[in-house]
């Protein structure tokens, strides 16, 4: 690659709330077809509510070790935080994270306002979504059913070790130990 030619750099964004096995699918295909893969943390505003338990930062660890213990090792990693104002969301993204070519998504808005500004977009492969889901992983916590087996196991160490699951149950309501 030469200077200034950023043609094999990718953006996936996500809100990853948690990261799971789906987004995982989705980040090793990408990283294949890429020089370097920038994965950006979408609502990085928000946390500690039911529809987004996590901190920017949480979800930065569970990505960054999640990446490392696949052996990808050509990746950045950049918050953004939501502006809701389509008209400039794409200059807001692309002040925030390094210089891309390519974007992945399924989303038709973000698909439309990218292809919109003259990225090459590509659909996202899509992995088992009834069972691959941040709500499902959430919802599988509040309920205290069985939820590791979604998610990679650096993403299984971060939650453990920010009381995660104590976090979920508070924040829907549920208490720890108590019958749902």
């Amino acid at each position: 690659m030469t200077r200034n030619d950023y043609s094999g750099y990718s953006l996936v964004i996500g809100r990853f709330q948690p990261l799971h096995n789906g987004h995982m699918e989705v980040l090793r295909k990408c990283a294949e077809e890429s020089e370097h893969l920038i994965v950006g943390i979408g609502s990085a505003q928000s946390s500690h509510d039911p529809d987004n338990p996590f901190t920017a930062g949480e979800r930065y660890m569970m990505i960054s070790e999640s990446l490392k213990a696949e052996g990808i090792t050509e990746f950045s990693i950049v918050p953004v935080e939501d502006l809701n104002r389509y008209s400039v969301w794409v200059a807001h993204v692309v002040s925030m994270v390094p210089p891309f070519k390519r974007v992945y998504t399924n989303n038709p808005m973000t698909r439309r306002l990218f292809e919109e500004a003259g990225y090459e977009v590509r659909r996202s492969p899509m992995y088992n979504r009834s069972v691959y889901s941040g709500t499902e992983v959430r919802r599988r916590i509040a309920a205290g059913e069985e939820w590791r087996p979604l998610v990679p196991e650096a993403v299984a160490e971060v939650i453990d070790a920010i009381d995660g699951v104590g976090r979920i149950k508070d924040i829907t309501g549920v208490s720890v130990g108590a019958p749902l």
